[in-house]
């Protein structure tokens, strides 16, 4: 009974963190996307342009790995 209880407890925080990752790589990976191509939507006049294209790639890598880790959901091992 209690191992039970242990293992939905333990499920149970996977499916948050899982989903906590996935919501956060889509919003870093967007913010990404959003400096790259600052100058395309307008926002070119909020930071200079090697700013944009540093700190979008940087959250773009930083997406893409919240991303798979929440795609890959190994959290205990």
């Amino acid at each position: 009974m209690e191992e039970d209880f242990d293992d939905k407890k333990q499920r149970d925080y996977v499916n948050r963190r899982s989903i906590m990752d996935l919501g956060m790589g889509i919003i870093y990976t967007g913010m990404g996307l959003l400096m790259v191509f600052a100058a395309k939507v307008g926002l070119d006049a909020v930071f200079s342009e090697p700013f944009n294209y540093i700190f979008g790639g940087i959250c773009l890598l930083y997406g893409g790995f919240r991303i798979y880790r929440g795609i890959r959901r190994n959290y205990y091992r």
